[in-house]
């Protein structure tokens, strides 16, 4: 077989079902090779969203998502979304074409460096010289990028390799890396400290992250705060841990997270922070937060335990081991004064909005369509105020609540959602996005209708980058800059062009049934809101 025959092998082996990707010359050996294999293979209309896409279906699945584009434009058209997986820690594998091995530093037609280019940014890149390290090369590459902080991992593919005769392939059983060996379990001294500072604590509080859900480790966590009564808030990446009505769960720290949830964390006198690297929109003064209580730092990554916040007690390992082992541990403690203040605050404290009635009411929007939705759903948040709004308002139960937090990158809501339905079509997914955010991915409606992806999109329609002007109205006193989103399409015309059912909703007046209408059928839909441009995201 030549080199593109082994990568499929590969592939298979590692029970890939779906790629995602956009061809070119340098790439053509593997998509043809792809095109004998019952992998499926997900024409996107641009090379950042399947990077997205394949984002989504890893965050379903829990496997690395796969994407595949060729050399130059094509790999790094990619870079922002491989960027956007890296800072949301989610275990992607992109494959890019290259020119031939020894045209590469010649500055040939479509070449780039990509393996330079991505450095900062990836768990681990390949340049790929011997198609014969083909299977030793993916196989080591799925394995760093889910295990440990899982991540993106490049294979950059010269069409030489891909070309070349593979002699005797055999795909390796299990990885042996040397300079490579993550932490799974925790320290037993380190655990029994944490069992220690939790029965002295009377006001224990767990922040949760991302790495929680990706461990996964929800369920682990949820029987930990229960048997102990132990109140649990969450970044952003990590809303979905509980679900939001559960009675320990007080909501989303962080800038824009709710007052009763930050004045938890500030209060408590035992912070257990879990799966999360204490970064600025959830911890914007680490040390005030820190302040006067003891800090657990629980973590898989070494490197993010103590890097914004210490010192305190760390404990380097995966949640899921972490909260298993916790668990089989004796713990003598009673919170439920603690509890009661916390409910007190949540009462108090809660955001009073005053919505225009002249338009639609996103935060009441959102509460309702998440009624409405099954309760498994997925939902999918872009990037602006809808983002806001769907982490203060959106009540998840039983699905998923998926978004970009490190990197924030607009546009990622409709691919990531394409790449959820893919990894679970009897699931119901819903993409919210801003006008902005939209048209930043529209051109993937076109890769919903032709693979029969049934995705439902719903797009808050202010006129504005409605973050960046509420940015400006607080910093420039209404002084408004390159903001304006005059000159957008016409939705329900662009609809038409796309063979999409369109509904508008102009006010609350008629939503629920509109969302019923909206949600009674899986086949994809475009919902218009029309929302109060000054609106504001708190």
């Amino acid at each position: 077989m030549i080199g593109a025959d082994a990568i499929i092998k590969c592939l298979e082996a590692e029970g890939v079902k779906i790629v995602f990707g956009y061809p070119g010359a340098a790439i053509n050996p593997f998509y043809n090779s792809l095109s004998y294999s019952p992998i499926r293979t997900v024409l996107v209309r641009t090379e950042q969203n399947a990077a997205h896409a394949a984002s989504g279906f890893a965050r379903i699945t829990g496997k690395a998502g796969v994407c595949a584009v060729t050399s130059g434009p094509g790999a790094t058209n990619v870079i922002t979304g491989v960027a956007t997986a890296f800072a949301d820690s989610i275990p992607l594998i992109c494959l890019t074409g290259q020119v031939n091995s020894e045209l590469i530093g010649s500055d040939v037609f479509q070449e780039a460096d990509i393996t330079g280019a991505v450095e900062s940014f990836v768990k681990y890149s390949y340049l790929i010289k011997n198609a014969n390290d083909i299977p030793r090369v993916f196989k080591e590459a799925f394995y760093i990028a889910n295990t440990g902080r899982k991540g993106p991992v490049l294979i950059d593919l010269p069409v030489d390799i891909q070309n070349a005769v593979v002699k005797n392939f055999t795909y390796p059983d299990q990885v042996s890396m040397r300079t490579y060996k993550p932490t799974v379990k925790g320290h037993v001294v380190q655990i029994k400290k944490v069992i220690h500072e939790l029965e002295k604590a009377k006001k224990p509080i767990i922040c949760a992250g991302g790495g929680v859900l990706l461990s996964p480790a929800e369920a682990d966590l949820r029987q930990f705060a229960e048997n102990h009564n132990i109140p649990v808030v969450s970044t952003m990446m990590g809303i979905g841990v509980m679900p939001t009505e559960h009675p320990l769960y007080f909501g989303m720290v962080g800038n824009n997270g709710k007052p009763y949830a930050n004045r938890a964390m500030n209060e408590s006198d035992l912070l257990i922070m879990v799966g999360a690297r204490v970064a600025d929109r959830a911890v914007s003064q680490p040390d005030l937060i820190t302040a006067n209580k003891v800090l657990i730092h629980i973590d898989v990554d070494t490197a993010e335990i103590g890097k914004n916040v210490g010192p305190g007690i760390p404990l380097v390992g995966d949640a899921k081991h972490i909260f298993q082992e916790l668990t089989e541990q004796q713990c003598d403690c009673e919170h439920n004064e603690w509890i009661s203040l916390l409910e007190q605050y949540r009462e108090t404290m809660a955001p009073v909005r005053r919505p225009n009635p002249d338009y639609v009411d996103p935060a009441a929007f959102i509460r309702m369509l998440s009624r409405k939705m099954k309760s498994d759903g997925i939902y999918v948040a872009d990037v602006g105020q809808n983002q806001m709004w769907s982490c203060g308002y959106h009540i998840v139960r039983q699905g998923k609540f998926l978004t970009t937090g490190g990197m924030g990158t607009m546009g990622y809501s409709i691919p990531a959602a394409m790449g959820a339905k893919a990894a679970d079509p009897s699931k119901q997914v819903v993409a919210v996005c801003g006008d902005g955010a939209f048209q930043m991915s529209m051109m993937e409606l076109a890769t919903i209708r032709q693979h029969d992806i049934p995705v439902k999109i719903i797009v808050f329609k202010n006129n504005y980058l409605g973050l960046v002007r509420e940015l400006q109205h607080y910093s420039y006193q209404d002084h408004y800059s390159a903001v304006d989103l005059s000159g957008s399409p016409d939705l329900e015309k662009l609809s038409t062009a796309y063979d999409l059912d369109f509904v508008r909703l102009a006010t609350m007046n008629d939503a629920e049934a509109v969302i019923e209408d909206f949600l009674k059928e899986d086949k994809s839909m475009l919902m218009e809101c029309l929302i109060d441009p000054m609106d504001l995201s708190k």
